[in-house]
C-alpha cells in the first residue's frame, strides 16, 4: 500500500504527464530560442516591454443605438465609437446584443476542444476543420521576440457548416450561434465607421460576408521558462474590425501614445479593434493598432476571436482623398504579410502599400 507521500507523488506525475499530453511541446520543439542569448538578453532590457499601467479602454453602451432612443442619444453614441477608432483603435462594447449564456457555452466548448491530447489535435482532422486549422507556436520564429507561445483553432466560418457532427456537434452549433451574433454586431459597427467619413455604403455588407470571415479559438498555457515570452507577439490585424471575447485571467496590452499599457478584463464587455484593411480604406482616419499578449506563469487564458474579413478578391481603395496608400486586393495583403514573416521574421503591413 501507498504512503500518502507516495500517493502526492504520483498524483503530481499524473498531472504532469496530463500537461505534457495536452499542451504542444513549445520547450522540446523551440529549445534553441529558449537558451539565453544575447538577443533574449536585448528583449529584457527593452524599454518598449515596459507596461506603464493597466487601463480600462473607452466603455460604449450599445444599447444608446435602440431606435427607441431620441435621435441625439443615438448619434452620441455613434460619436463615441468613432471618437475611440481614432485615438484608441480599440473599445469595449457592453449590451452588445450577444447574450452571457452563449458566451458562457463558447468558452466552455473551447475549453473542452483544447483539453484533447496535443497528437490528436496535431495529427487528427477534428470535426472536418481544415487539416491547417490547428496552429502552435511561431513555425518562423528565429529568437525570442518573434515567438508566441500559444495554440489556437483558426477556423473559417466555411467550416463550420461541413462540421460532423458527433462528439463535436456540440461545438458547431455553439460556434454557428456565437458567429451569427457577432456577425451583425461587426456589420453594424462598420457600418457606423463608414458612416462617420460621410459614406452611406452597401460595401461591407456586400463584400465581408459570414463565408468570407472566420473565428479563431485561442488558448495561452502557464508558461513556467520566463514573464517575457509572449503569449502573441505584437501585431496588428489584418482585417477590417476584430471582436474578441475574453476570460478575466488578463494579458492583452496595446500601444498607445507611444507606450504599452495594459487592458483591465471587463466580464461585461467585449473588445473592438480596428484592422489593417478600415485603417487604410479610412486613409488613416482609424487607427489599427499594435498589440500583443503575455504570458501568465500560472494560468492558462481563453480567448475567441471573430475576424471581419472581405473575400481575397475585395479590393481596398481608400474612400478619402488624396489617398495614402495604394489599392490592392486582401489577397495581396496577405501574400505580402505571409511573404515578410518568412522573410524577415515578422509582419511588416500597412507600410508596403503605402504611397
Amino acid at each position: 500500500m501507498m504512503t500518502c507521500k507516495q500517493n502526492r507523488v504520483c498524483e503530481k506525475v499524473s498531472q504532469s504527464m496530463k500537461m505534457e499530453s495536452t499542451d504542444p511541446p513549445f520547450q522540446k520543439t523551440y529549445k534553441t530560442i529558449f537558451i539565453k542569448t544575447e538577443d533574449e538578453e536585448d528583449l529584457k532590457k527593452n524599454d518598449n516591454l515596459v507596461v506603464v499601467e493597466e487601463c480600462e479602454l473607452p466603455l460604449i453602451d450599445l444599447s444608446r443605438l435602440s431606435p427607441n432612443n431620441d435621435s441625439g442619444t443615438r448619434e452620441e453614441c455613434k460619436r463615441a465609437i468613432t471618437e475611440a477608432s481614432k485615438e484608441w483603435g480599440f473599445f469595449q462594447v457592453v449590451n452588445h446584443g450577444i447574450s452571457r449564456e452563449i458566451l458562457e457555452r463558447m468558452h466552455d466548448e473551447q475549453v473542452k476542444l483544447f483539453r484533447k491530447p496535443f497528437n490528436k489535435k496535431a495529427n487528427e482532422k477534428l470535426s472536418n476543420f481544415s487539416p491547417d486549422s490547428y496552429r502552435w507556436g511561431t513555425p518562423s520564429a528565429t529568437s525570442l521576440k518573434q515567438f508566441s507561445w500559444s495554440e489556437a483553432f483558426h477556423i473559417p466560418l466555411t467550416d463550420i457548416a461541413s462540421a460532423s457532427v458527433g462528439e463535436f456537434n456540440s461545438l458547431r452549433l455553439t460556434i454557428e450561434e456565437f458567429a451569427t451574433t457577432v456577425s451583425d454586431l461587426a456589420q453594424g459597427i462598420a457600418d457606423i465607421l463608414a458612416e462617420n467619413l460621410g459614406h452611406s455604403t452597401t460595401f461591407f455588407a456586400e463584400n465581408c460576408l459570414p463565408n468570407t470571415c472566420y473565428l479563431r479559438l485561442n488558448r495561452y498555457p502557464p508558461c513556467p521558462i520566463s514573464s517575457e515570452v509572449f503569449g502573441l507577439m505584437p501585431h496588428t490585424d489584418s482585417d477590417f474590425l476584430t471582436i474578441l471575447y475574453q476570460d478575466q485571467v488578463g494579458g492583452l496590452q496595446l500601444v498607445k501614445d507611444g507606450r504599452w499599457i495594459m487592458v483591465k478584463p471587463n466580464p461585461e464587455a467585449l473588445i473592438v479593434n480596428i484592422g489593417d484593411l478600415f485603417q487604410a480604406w479610412s486613409s488613416d482616419v482609424y487607427k489599427s493598432v499594435e498589440h500583443r499578449v503575455m504570458t501568465n506563469r500560472h494560468v492558462e487564458r481563453f480567448s475567441v476571436a471573430y475576424f471581419f474579413c472581405p473575400s481575397y478578391d475585395t479590393v481596398v481603395e481608400s474612400c478619402r482623398m488624396p489617398p495614402i496608400y495604394k489599392d490592392f486586393s486582401f489577397r495581396e495583403f496577405r501574400q505580402q504579410v505571409q511573404e515578410d514573416v518568412s522573410k524577415v521574421g515578422y509582419k511588416v503591413g500597412l507600410p508596403r502599400f503605402r504611397l
